[in-house]
């Protein structure tokens, strides 16, 4: 293919060998022909498709405005929940003052429903591919049951894709696709230890903006009992499953939890890198479990290109049939493929990435087949479509899509330690060494979980090489002879993708080192500074030390010739006798000393309050 969908052929960039990264014979760099992207041709966009999504956009947009007045009037009154005393005795006299009101019933409403849409509501993606011919049609999950009962007949592999992560509609929703058909083949070492099933962790890029926006909301909303029975009637309002409700709602007995609305969308957070476990979490009630409502900036938004992002982490499955059709469950609605135009990207409507091929690996995939069709396969089946899947996804985020117009995760993270070694130098101020060392250990924390996600991605991707070697053992055994001798074999999208997460692997470990070591020097570097200046404190103890002795010597003389000076009988030129000035002068000292006193120890008398004062709820996830 010569125009902006490029074939299977023409669908893998070289991988960029880290420095000192050797490679394998076994494990050899893919040829140059299976670029990423063919940077000989400027993408030329279909017209109907990108004024769809242009009009897709501008909905999307406007219903986004009319939902953000309401979460600002929301943030405001829960905000206002905390103000000081003296404030809201303010509010009896001034309004300004006053605590903001709560948005309507019906706004709140529309509010929770616009960030976390009902499960049956949720945006389902079809994808059929044929032989020189693809189909894409949008659903809602009320719908899924039916069209993975069968195929057309001129489909190959249909693929399915829900955003829905871990909790009980994912785990409902997985074992009724596996009830209601035969598993495919068995990746017996790349997946799950005696689960049908392949996953990975991804990490994407989201809008710092729209991830506090969908925290606060949560966080306040789930307190507000008031709205319970509206949004658990809507949860399953447009549900046309024939046993989907009944699943969920026995799969909750069956662990001991409540199906309720808040419940099942929690699944739609992204976790962020120091929240939640692992990848190889089984149990559909282990989910997010948050530090907090409010999320901190990490150290990768020190670097200017990723300012306003956030890196996510979201689990993906894929769960394959033998008659062809692939599911795939997961959350991701972040930013795969970084660019010059990432900020743009950033500020599109989560529900519109799919749309968005420059963004998402998955709107990606289906538009490289969109002209073709599985004619470039090497082989038109489910598993070599789940292979190209899980590595063009798992691969991600990375800059190959452009062609490296902007910079990958590793530089950025190589920035940033520059830059925090750069301000360990620096002149002492009061308090930097705290933001630093904080800024240190968040760039700690987040390379080590991204060096974990990198590792868990390479003991996948070897234990898939083991399977497809398998998989085409058994077919040369029995003359199954490929669709497309020229396509891409599932050996070969392996060794790509391996090559490329052993590279990200290493140098996130090396950046990991060289963060420590300079987080331990900067440690150093301060206890040489606290030793030089408690020379410096001694030195000035020591002045402070004989000032004491001279005031101590000669205030009681001054204090005495003061008193004894004045006149004990009347005050001189006013009628006025000396209990009068003891009275009036006592008081204003009093006055003074104990405003001072209160000044001077008033966080202690806070805290005092604060701990004798009833603990309210804290908002949290379920």
């Amino acid at each position: 293919m010569h125009d902006r969908r490029t074939s299977s052929q023409t669908s893998l960039a070289p991988p960029r060998t880290p420095h000192n990264f050797s490679v394998s014979s076994e494990e050899t760099v893919v040829s140059s022909k299976k670029v990423l992207t063919n940077f000989q041709k400027v993408a030329a966009r279909d017209t109907e498709v990108e004024e769809n999504r242009i009009r897709k956009l501008s909905r999307c947009n406007t219903e986004y405005n009319m939902q953000k007045s309401v979460y600002n009037r929301l943030l405001d009154w829960a905000d206002s929940s905390h103000t000081r005393l003296g404030n809201r005795l303010l509010g009896f006299f001034m309004e300004s003052h006053r605590r903001p009101t709560l948005p309507s019933k019906d706004d709140l409403l529309g509010l929770a429903q616009h960030y976390y849409p009902a499960r049956a509501d949720l945006k389902v993606q079809v994808c059929d591919f044929g032989l020189g011919r693809t189909k894409r049609t949008e659903i809602i999950l009320g719908q899924i049951e039916e069209y993975w009962q069968s195929k057309p007949d001129w489909v190959d592999v249909r693929w399915i894709h829900a955003p829905l992560g871990l909790g009980l509609t994912h785990s409902s929703i997985e074992d009724i696709f596996l009830h209601d058909g035969q598993p495919g083949r068995e990746f017996e070492n790349g997946g799950a230890p005696g689960w049908p099933y392949v996953e990975t962790e991804v990490l994407n890029m989201r809008s710092h903006k729209n991830f506090q926006e969908m925290r606060d909301v949560y966080m306040i909303l789930s307190n507000l009992r008031e709205l319970d029975e509206e949004l658990d009637q809507c949860t399953f309002k447009n549900d046309r499953n024939p046993s989907l409700q009944s699943d969920i709602d026995w799969r909750a007995g069956h662990l001991g939890v409540t199906a309720n609305y808040w419940n099942l969308v929690a699944s739609d957070m992204p976790w962020q890198l120091d929240e939640g476990l692992s990848m190889g979490i089984m149990g559909p009630s282990i989910g997010l479990q948050p530090i907090g409502r409010k999320i901190d900036r990490q150290a990768l938004s020190i670097h200017p290109f990723f300012r306003d992002s956030h890196l996510v982490r979201n689990v993906f499955r894929c769960f394959h049939r033998c008659d062809g059709i692939l599911l795939t469950l997961s959350p991701m609605a972040g930013i795969n493929f970084l660019d010059k135009k990432m900020s743009q990207h950033l500020s599109e409507p989560v529900n519109a990435i799919f749309d968005n091929e420059n963004a998402s690996a998955l709107g990606y995939i289906f538009a490289a087949f969109a002209d073709q069709g599985t004619s470039t396969w090497h082989r038109r089946t489910v598993e070599w479509f789940l292979t190209y899947l899980i590595t063009e996804v798992g691969v991600t985020p990375h800059a190959q899509r452009q062609g490296y117009n902007a910079p990958e995760l590793e530089n950025a993270y190589q920035s940033v330690i520059q830059d925090l070694k750069r301000r360990r130098h620096a002149p002492w101020r009061k308090n930097e060494t705290v933001r630093l060392v904080r800024d240190y250990l968040a760039c700690v924390d987040e390379l080590t979980i991204v060096k974990m996600i990198c590792q868990k991605q390479v003991d996948l991707f070897k234990g898939m090489q083991q399977d497809v070697r398998k998989f085409e053992t058994e077919d040369n055994r029995s003359r199954r002879s490929p669709d497309n001798s020229s396509g891409e074999s599932m050996t070969e999208r392996i060794k790509w993708a391996l090559t490329l997460v052993k590279g990200r692997h290493d140098a996130t470990e090396k950046l990991l080192i060289d963060a420590k070591q300079s987080m331990e020097a900067l440690f150093q570097l301060r206890s040489i500074e606290q030793n030089e200046l408690a020379i410096v404190s001694d030195s000035q103890n020591k002045a402070i030390f004989l000032f004491t002795g001279v005031t101590i010597v000669f205030l009681p003389l001054s204090f005495f010739t003061s008193y004894y000076g004045m006149n004990l009988s009347t005050i001189v030129n006013t009628p006025r006798t000396e209990g009068y000035f003891w009275r009036l002068c006592g008081s204003i000292a009093f006055f003074i000393v104990v405003v001072v006193t209160l000044g001077a120890f008033r966080h202690h008398l806070r805290n005092i309050w604060k701990s004798r004062r009833p603990v309210k709820p804290t908002y949290s996830m379920v």
